[in-house]
């Protein structure tokens, strides 16, 4: 449980009683269960004015610095899957298409220091959407306009304005009229980091949140003080659910995923003692896990599931892992519950490559094939990752989209042998670059995907593709033409976009980055990233 007493996390270990992996999954991993400080932060309109960089002694240190698991450049990918080509559906247009966050905004609520990429956190419900970014957020209304911001993202997590956070992701949960938003955060000197957790219960996102801080140094890991990177946000009836991938802050150790339960419950409630339970050391495949997404769950489920892909080789995948965390209501009582996993075999995935952009010989980096947004709805877990492929008509490799969607099955309290890949296949623009898929599911069957779309004569520009149950996912649709090219010093994109299922259920918000109008840059010139923000109808 978390309490509000201390300013460090108290842990109580507790063995875990996890049932046994399948032959595919590595050794138990260990669980614990612990508290961690309760505290009351700011309102969004108390974040103060801007003021010279060097009077607040701040450094100019980048945000979002997510760092390769050990891999030594691009891989050198040489062929990749052909797809074939999408079926022709009219596409619904947007009811809803504004720029969100900008490096504008990131920079005048962060006293000049300019940070990318902006990793998209969006959520939107009750009449709100929110949009926190590295590393500023804006409140707005569900025609696009800005009710509250841009802020400084610290400011729902009640951490000081010299604090270095990254990777914020949010999430509205529609049952409690509840936000809730998890950040990392590493500490002045380098020696701490946290888990930060905001929520606010009052169904406003403009009101004080309360924020809640769960230690992640581990000062005896290898290589340690470490901190978990990229934090990946789930949820179902009974938790929230965060995964990350832990790093040396200082080193180049990779010491594979962590995951947390926290009781949902206990959150809403803003209690001064909230439980959860820690899984570490995760392994699958006779590897480290990394970047286990945790899934959104819409409805009842027997579990909270998770995805992942396997590429040891850190060059090509054919396989991905399917996780099921069981006896889940078991956390709100101080217990663990059970986590086991399954390796299914999966269509070929490989490292996209860098991906071209009009107007420069300036590549976007498009990251790697990590497993991205998890879902799982009607009885099905849904993901996507990023992948070079083939295009129909072409012999030229080019970035794109896998997807899959997994039919799991338990099996005496843990995930079962016949669990199974239902469906799966590709997204591709031909001729062009898709990166950083994200897609969410509707009750309907219907669906929506987002990404960044780029290539030799287009400027990155925000685009998605829809989903129908009987024909599939159609093509690629542009919903905001970028304006430019990316500045070719900058290194970063991405790192993820991010799609939100509306309360009506019935279309899907969509986040991206993309290259905005002028006035959305920054006004040195340096940085030219925008995110779009839209909704698209599913019926």
């Amino acid at each position: 449980m978390i309490r509000r007493s201390r300013p460090a996390l108290a842990l109580s270990l507790a063995l875990a009683s996890i049932a046994a992996l399948p032959a595919a999954a590595a050794a138990q991993p260990s669980a614990e269960t612990g508290v961690v400080p309760r505290s009351q932060a700011a309102t969004p309109s108390s974040a103060p004015s801007a003021a010279p960089l060097a009077a607040l002694g701040l450094a100019a240190r980048p945000r979002g610095a997510r760092r390769p698991h050990g891999r030594k450049g691009p891989a050198a990918v040489t062929s990749a899957p052909a797809v074939a080509s999408p079926a022709v559906a009219p596409a619904a247009a947007p009811l809803v298409n504004f720029d969100g966050v900008s490096s504008r905004d990131s920079a005048n609520s962060n006293f000049g220091q300019e940070f990318e990429p902006p990793d998209q956190g969006l959520c939107a419900g009750n009449g709100f959407v929110l949009e926190p970014v590295n590393s500023a957020y804006t409140i707005y209304d569900e025609s696009g306009h800005a009710l509250a911001g841009p802020f400084n993202v610290n400011g729902p997590f009640n951490e000081g304005l010299k604090e270095f956070t990254s990777d914020p992701r949010c999430y509205y949960e529609k049952a409690d009229h509840t936000w809730l938003a998890v950040i990392l955060q590493i500490g002045p000197t380098e020696e701490s980091s946290s888990l930060d957790i905001a929520v606010n219960s009052s169904g406003d996102p403009r009101t004080p949140w309360t924020a809640y801080k769960l230690d992640t140094t581990n000062p005896h890991g290898n290589e340690c003080p470490c901190f978990g990177d990229q934090p990946k946000l789930g949820i179902d009836a009974s938790n929230l659910y965060v995964t990350a991938d832990e790093f040396s802050i200082l080193g180049p150790a990779f010491n594979g995923d962590d995951l947390y339960a926290f009781a949902l419950k206990d959150l809403v409630a803003g209690a001064a003692a909230v439980h959860f339970a820690r899984f570490s050391k995760l392994k699958i495949a006779g590897e480290p896990a990394s970047s286990i997404q945790p899934a959104i769950t819409d409805g009842k489920a027997p579990a909270e599931y998770f995805l992942n892909s396997i590429d040891p080789t850190e060059t090509e995948g054919a396989s991905i892992g399917v996780w099921a965390l069981t006896g889940v209501k078991a956390v709100a009582k101080g217990g663990v519950p059970t986590l086991s996993s399954e390796v299914l075999s999966s269509q070929r995935f490989v490292m996209p490559l860098p991906a071209v952009q009009k107007g420069t010989k300036s590549k976007i980096e498009a990251d790697d094939d990590r497993m991205q947004q998890t879902q799982f709805i009607g009885g099905e877990l849904w993901g996507e990752l990023s992948t070079s492929v083939v295009a129909p008509g072409e012999k030229k490799l080019h970035d794109g989209a896998a997807w899959f969607e997994v039919e799991p099955a338990i099996k005496k309290g843990a995930i079962g042998p016949t669990t199974k890949i239902v469906g799966q296949g590709y997204v591709t623009a031909p001729g062009e670059d898709f990166i950083y898929p994200a897609l969410q599911v509707t009750p309907s069957g219907n669906g929506a995907m987002v990404g960044t779309l780029t290539g030799t004569k287009r400027f990155p520009s925000a685009a998605y593709t829809q989903l129908s149950p009987t024909s599939g996912w159609g093509p690629v649709e542009v919903a905001a033409e970028g304006t430019t090219n990316y500045d070719p010093k900058a290194e970063r994109w991405g790192d993820y976009s991010w799609a939100v299922m509306a309360q009506n259920e019935k279309a899907v918000w969509l986040a991206t980055e993309y290259v905005p109008p002028e006035a959305s840059q920054t006004e040195d010139g340096k940085l030219d990233w925008g995110t779009r923000v839209f909704e698209v109808p599913t019926g």
